[in-house]
């Protein structure tokens, strides 16, 4: 059977659309003017860096937020990049209290494949839109510095190499590169802090942690391969929309090994000052603008306060940014 759509109908759903367009504009016109100017640092990871679509959505994301007046930094990481070249080179991924077991085999590799592989992919491909990204190691200019992490597991101390604790972070080089309209990307490696030239492997959580804390951003978003933090998994796909660092503190003994270093993160940007961090499912395609410009948000934000709202902007239901 063959439907015919006459002009008027056609019509009618060209001003629908339209419509829709143009009320989703006017609901991004708060955060648009909230967040003018302000620093958004990014955690870039999970299936958003390895699926070709999800990757081209989010350098159109960071090209958006640029051109519409905020100031996106990212720090990335590449688990499943440095897990695919240690296999090409038969050495076993070893994980321990959810990070890479880093021998200095292994760093090697993790320096090459997260400095010269995925970073440089990265602003190419951000560049594609716009000339704005500018690709930069932790190690550069001592942006990031870090002392031999210690992990514990199951309550024994538990040697996982040359991963990093980073004990300071100095960000001039990126503020200066955010001043001319750029877009920093940096890997999460670091220098050692005894300047012994050791280089350490960072969690890129904890990474962009520290660096929303020094630049003083107004969010920090850590995109992930699930919907936010769950209230009782597995028995329960629920997530919790929102939290404060006191509550979220609780919930950490009994979160998987995965999840803990995120939620760390989550807690020393806000314990840092960083006014609100948001959990998000990199599945989503443009999951970053759904949560910055749209008034219901998504996944999981924590706060300081979990009662806090910017001044002019409340909103009710799930996320707040």
């Amino acid at each position: 059977m063959t439907i015919v759509v006459n002009d008027d109908q056609a019509d009618e759903a060209r001003r629908v659309a339209a419509t829709a367009k143009a009320a989703t504009l006017i609901e991004a016109l708060p955060w648009l003017d909230r967040f003018h100017g302000e620093t958004v640092v990014i955690k870039y990871g999970g299936h958003a860096m390895t699926e070709e679509h999800l990757r081209a959505g989010f350098a159109q994301d960071l090209v958006f937020l640029r051109h519409a007046g905020l100031r996106p930094v990212v720090v990335h990481g590449g688990g499943p990049q440095v897990t695919e070249h240690l296999d090409r080179l038969g050495i076993e991924s070893v994980f321990a209290a959810g990070l890479r077991v880093t021998t200095e085999e292994t760093i090697d590799v993790v320096r090459m494949v997260l400095n010269g592989k995925v970073n440089k992919d990265l602003v190419g491909l951000i560049n594609r839109y716009g000339p704005l990204a500018v690709g930069l190691s932790g190690e550069d200019a001592n942006l990031f510095t870090a002392r031999r992490k210690a992990a514990v597991v199951d309550g024994e101390p538990v040697d996982i190499g040359l991963v990093g604790d980073i004990v300071a972070t100095d960000p001039g080089l990126v503020r200066g590169l955010i001043a001319d309209g750029r877009i920093p990307v940096l890997s999460s490696v670091a220098r050692g802090a005894d300047g012994d030239g050791v280089v350490y492997n960072v969690n890129a959580d904890t990474a962009a942690a520290a660096l929303a804390v020094a630049l003083g951003a107004a969010k920090l978003v850590v995109l992930t391969d699930v919907a936010g933090l769950y209230r009782d998994w597995p028995a329960s796909a629920e997530v919790i929309s929102q939290l404060g660092a006191s509550d979220l503190e609780k919930l950490l003994p009994a979160l998987s090994a995965g999840m803990i270093p995120k939620m760390e993160a989550c807690l020393t940007a806000v314990r840092g000052g960083v006014p609100q961090v948001h959990v998000l499912d990199g599945r989503l395609e443009h999951a970053i603008l759904l949560e910055i410009f749209t008034d219901s948000g998504i996944g999981t934000m924590v706060s300081a306060d979990p009662g806090g709202r910017p001044p002019g902007a409340p909103r009710e239901g799930d996320n707040q940014p």
